[in-house]
C-alpha cells in the first residue's frame, strides 16, 4: 500500500516537473528569460508559484532544467548515430559520412536541437560559464571515446582524441549547421558534400595512413 502511494506521488511529481519545464520552455524561447517571470511559467503550467519555487530553487535554476532537458534529447540523438554507424562498419570514412549526415537529418528535423541552439546562444549571459562547457563536453564524450579506441586499434592517429573531435565536429555537420543564413535551406547534396569533404580532410591528418608512416622504421 505504502509503496503504491509513494509512486504515485513520484509519478505525479514527475509529470507537474515536466509540465513546469515545458511551460518555462516555451516561455523561455518565446518572449526570453529575463521577460519571463515565475508567475507567468506557474500560471502556463497551472500549478502555484510556490510549487515552481519548490521544484527548482529560482529562474536561473529554472533554466538549467529546461536546457538540460532539452540537451539530453540531442545527446541521445548523436549517441544514436554512434550506435547506428561507428561501432560496426567496414570502412571508416563511409562510417563517418553516414554518422554526420544522420546526425544533420536528426538535427534538422528536431525542436529540440533548434530550442537547445537558441536557448544556448540567446540566453548565454544567464547560464554560468562552467555548465556550457560541462554541455560542451557532454556533446563530444561519446565521439572521444569512439575515437580513442580507434586510435587504440590502429583505425586513427589520435594522440589528443579531444582535439581531433572538436576538429572533426568542425569539419562536418557543425560546418553544415554554421552556414550562412540563406533564403533556401542546404539541399541534401550540398550537405553531403560538405561532409564527405570535411571526413577526407579529417581522414588525411588522422587517418591511418599517418599510423602506418609513424609505424615504418627508417634505416
Amino acid at each position: 500500500m505504502d509503496n503504491t502511494e509513494n509512486k504515485k506521488i513520484r509519478k505525479g511529481s514527475s509529470d507537474k516537473r515536466a509540465k513546469i519545464i515545458a511551460a518555462a520552455r516555451n516561455l523561455f524561447l518565446s518572449d526570453g528569460f529575463n521577460r519571463s517571470s515565475v508567475d507567468a511559467v506557474a500560471a502556463k503550467a497551472e500549478v502555484s508559484k510556490r510549487t515552481v519555487y519548490d521544484y527548482f530553487g529560482d529562474k536561473q535554476n529554472l533554466l538549467l532544467a529546461v536546457v538540460e532537458e532539452t540537451s539530453s534529447a540531442v545527446l541521445d540523438m548523436i549517441e544514436q548515430g554512434i550506435s547506428d554507424h561507428l561501432c560496426e562498419f567496414e570502412d571508416l570514412e563511409q562510417a563517418l559520412i553516414l554518422f554526420c549526415e544522420q546526425v544533420v537529418a536528426s538535427a534538422n528535423g528536431s525542436s529540440d536541437y533548434t530550442a537547445l541552439n537558441r536557448l544556448v546562444m540567446v540566453e548565454a549571459a544567464n547560464l554560468p560559464a562552467s555548465f556550457l562547457v560541462s554541455l560542451d563536453n557532454a556533446t563530444e564524450k561519446g565521439i572521444i571515446k569512439r575515437f580513442t579506441e580507434f586510435g587504440q586499434t590502429g583505425l586513427l592517429n589520435v594522440p589528443d582524441p579531444e582535439m581531433a573531435t572538436k576538429h572533426f565536429a568542425a569539419l562536418t555537420f557543425l560546418l553544415v549547421f554554421n552556414q550562412p543564413r540563406r533564403t533556401e535551406t542546404l539541399d541534401e547534396e550540398q550537405t553531403k558534400r560538405i561532409i564527405t569533404d570535411g571526413v577526407r580532410v579529417f581522414l588525411c591528418a588522422y587517418g591511418q595512413h599517418i599510423v602506418q608512416k609513424e609505424n615504418q622504421v627508417s634505416y
